[in-house]
């Protein structure tokens, strides 16, 4: 499969990057800078700059002929987003892309408190953690909200998955996951295992269309 990952030097990006290429796949990193890619040269893997990942027709140029799209996009902190928010325009514009390249599959990491409180979640994350991070964190996830609802109104079968905490560990492949809410109990998971879901939900029917918790 012939893969475009947006974020591409980023800790999920890179990630994904790295096991798209391990599991055999042609890869099209889009960056900034391609010095801050930290993964070897590879005879599958084309190394893109795009400036500019909010223009349509810059995109265009990285997903046209591709069989598939991973976003990895999202602003660094609350401040950045608050100043130029990231993600909503971009997925906005790699959607427009997509629908104009008829390139379908497109998956996008998102947040787990952009999602509802998982059933049965217990009092100190329902009363403290969840209304604290949502305030605290408003505006980037203001702009993550954004981003899934321009990929919603796409022509694309997209994915949305939502971590919680991102910790720089190995990839496990065994992480939980729940279809259209939050993990009960999620706390963290290693970026490794974020980019293992979305590659996976770009073959995987039962993801299309939905928002997925994921969390060790």
């Amino acid at each position: 499969m012939k893969i475009t990952v947006f974020g591409a030097t980023g800790g999920v990006g890179r990630e994904v990057v790295r096991q798209a290429l391990d599991a055999g796949h042609e890869v099209t990193a889009v960056v900034r800078d391609p010095a801050r890619l930290p993964v070897p040269a590879h005879e599958r893997l084309r190394v893109v700059t795009v400036v500019d990942v909010t223009d349509p027709d810059a995109v265009l140029a990285v997903v046209g002929g591709q069989d598939a799209v991973v976003s990895a996009l999202g602003a660094a902190n609350n401040k950045q987003a608050r100043a130029n928010p990231l993600a909503g325009p971009a997925l906005g514009a790699i959607t427009s892309a997509m629908d104009r390249a008829g390139v379908r599959p497109l998956s996008a990491v998102s947040a787990a408190p952009v999602g509802p409180l998982p059933e049965g979640e217990g009092i100190f994350t329902r009363v403290v953690v969840y209304p604290l991070l949502r305030r605290l964190l408003r505006d980037l996830y203001a702009d993550l909200a954004d981003m899934e609802a321009a990929m919603a109104a796409s022509g694309t079968r997209w994915t949305v998955v939502r971590p919680p905490m991102l910790k720089d560990e190995p990839h496990t492949g065994t992480y939980r996951r729940a279809i259209g809410a939050n993990v009960r109990g999620g706390r963290v998971i290693p970026r490794a295992d974020v980019a293992d879901a979305l590659l996976a939900a770009l073959t995987d029917p039962a993801w299309t269309g939905r928002a997925v918790g994921v969390a060790s």
